[in-house]
């Protein structure tokens, strides 16, 4: 959440709109990795874990599966250095 919070907090001062359809595009996408989680690439670096990430756009989401649970790690633009 503060992720999201904070990539809103950047956008919003120079593009309001912007900075709600992208907010609202990422909640949305993150709604949805639970119902097909393993659609996600796997970051191997992780290992033993199972993190995975889905891009949308310029934002990349992490996240990890662990059993029946989905965890959101993440969330960025993808120039950042993260």
């Amino acid at each position: 959440m503060a992720d999201l919070v904070r990539l809103h907090g950047f956008l919003e001062p120079v593009d309001p709109v912007a900075a709600a359809r992208t907010a609202r595009a990422l909640v949305t996408r993150v709604r949805r990795i639970p119902v097909h989680p393993r659609l996600g690439v796997p970051l191997t670096e992780f290992l033993p874990r199972e993190v995975r990430r889905v891009v949308l756009g310029k934002y990349e989401i992490r996240y990890e599966i662990a059993g029946h649970s989905v965890y959101v790690l993440r969330i960025f633009h993808t120039r950042e250095q993260r």
